[in-house]
């Protein structure tokens, strides 16, 4: 009789269950739309309505090379590495008609963490090591205005996309450091755009909203320092996140 690898095991245990995921995640729309109930009926008369975020956040930065690069042979290459953090905040929602909605963040804190490797082809002196990492600490506060398009109602579902702008500060920047143990810097202000797309689940009291966001920094928010070597070689830094949100939407006045 053929033995079974126990690799094979795991991989039909897992194929188990990504078909468990996706048919529960397509089970949930089909089962809102036959429930009997119709939460929170009178909803989407309200002209405004509020709510609080909580979600994770990956980020990195974007690197260009400057022309010096080219022109010096001990950095071999410069990476920026994914990394994960949280973010919240509050939310304040403008429904402008059936469809179409305007969304703000008086109050939204992201917690992002950047990472930097280098690869060197001969290590700094007193070192033997041909690998530099940095890690950049971020507190952003984020204020995004997005305009949301929404489907029609399906009961207690809906699904959703949405387009905007941004502008961030960053509370931990270390642009105005002097200390030596930095390979780079990093200015406080970025100015950026973000899509995405999200679903609403109406429950008894309270909207939930799963949501996935993707955020492009359009500024260069590298704080080139001439006394940094690691700084010299790069031109530009954009940063790039993802976000993953959920949303607990409700209250507001008829």
């Amino acid at each position: 009789m053929q033995k079974i690898k126990p690799g094979y095991l795991q991989y039909l245990l897992r194929c188990k269950i990504i078909t468990v995921i996706l048919a529960s995640g397509l089970a949930i729309p089909s089962f809102a739309q036959l429930r009997g109930n119709l939460n929170l009926p009178n909803h989407d008369e309200k002209p405004y309505y509020f709510g609080i975020v909580l979600g994770y956040n990956t980020s990195h930065y974007h690197i260009s090379h400057a022309p010096t690069f080219l022109n010096q042979d001990s950095i071999q290459a410069v990476n920026g590495l994914n990394s994960g953090r949280i973010h919240l905040g509050i939310m304040a929602n403008l429904q402008l008609s059936r469809r179409w909605d305007l969304r703000f963040y008086p109050l939204n804190l992201i917690f992002s963490e950047k990472k930097f490797r280098y690869d060197l082809l001969y290590p700094d002196m007193g070192e033997n090591n041909l690998e530099k990492t940095q890690k950049v600490e971020s507190i952003v506060m984020s204020w995004p205005l997005q305009v949301r398009l929404k489907s029609d109602r399906i009961r207690n579902f809906r699904v959703y996309t949405l387009a905007g702008i941004k502008f961030d500060y960053d509370l931990a920047s270390n642009s105005g450091t002097s200390n030596s143990e930095n390979l780079l810097k990093v200015k406080k202000s970025d100015f950026g755009v973000e899509a995405g797309i999200g679903f609403q689940f109406f429950n008894k009291y309270v909207i939930v909203s799963p949501e996935i966001k993707v955020s492009q920094g359009l500024n260069n928010v590298h704080a080139k320092d001439p006394s940094l070597k690691y700084s010299n070689i790069i031109d530009k830094l954009n940063s790039r996140m993802i976000l993953f949100s959920l949303h607990f939407e409700g209250g507001g006045l008829l």
